[in-house]
């Protein structure tokens, strides 16, 4: 059994990226963490009933995973780069200590969303393995509407080189991803059900399966 930590910019960002990955670890009898850096708030310009609806969904995404434990942090949608970075750390590490998680996932830098590039530099300085050595293996996963629109000229583009076979949970990912009703969309909408599916395929394509996830190894210790 191992202890495995998805740390999120925005809710619905680990399903998009890495929900069949989940599922397959919870499968595998894997402790799966959730960490949601950002929330909605009224102090953000959102109703009440847009903060109840998304209390709503994310207590039903926990239940359909089976999650383990979720950890919200509750920061500003849109304005993580407004914060002092070392206080964003400090958050995620109080975390990652509480949880130990051997694996950890995250958002690719580059995404075009500011927020996943405060969450990647977090989340790096809250896995060195001189401060936390449980950590064995970091990842990055896509987002799609995120990972695929970004225009950042110094970027060399996301790279996988690890894949995931989600052929036995795509349909439960995609039913899970339908729960954030406002977060999706129809085709050729990028956070659509054609479209997830489309790169669940592209992915297995790459990996000979039938569908896949993919990511970016960042450091792995043996």
């Amino acid at each position: 059994m191992k202890k495995i930590l998805v740390v999120a910019p925005h809710a619905d960002d680990e399903s998009l990226g890495c929900g069949g990955t989940m599922l397959k670890h919870i499968a595998n009898g894997d402790e799966v963490y959730w960490l949601l850096v950002t929330g909605m708030s009224k102090e953000t310009g959102f109703t009440e009933l847009q903060i109840e609806t998304r209390r709503v969904e994310i207590s039903k995404v926990i239940e359909s995973y089976n999650i383990t434990e979720t950890f919200q942090l509750r920061l500003p949608p849109a304005k993580l780069d407004s914060l002092a970075l070392g206080d964003v750390i400090g958050a995620i590490s109080d975390v990652v200590k509480q949880v130990q998680p051997e694996v950890v996932y995250t958002v690719y830098r580059n995404d075009a969303h500011s927020d996943h590039e405060v969450v990647f530099d977090a989340v790096m300085s809250a896995t060195k393995s001189f401060r936390y050595p449980f950590v064995k293996r970091v990842l990055a996963y896509e987002t799609i509407s995120e990972t695929d629109f970004s225009m950042k000229p110094e970027d060399p583009g996301f790279r996988p080189n690890v894949f995931v076979n989600i052929e036995k949970y795509l349909e439960q990912k995609l039913n899970i991803l339908n729960i954030f009703e406002s977060e999706m969309g129809v085709f050729p909408f990028p956070r659509s059900p054609k479209a997830i599916r489309s790169l669940a395929y592209l992915r297995g394509v790459q990996s000979n399966c039938e569908a896949a996830e993919s990511f970016m190894l960042l450091k792995e210790i043996s």
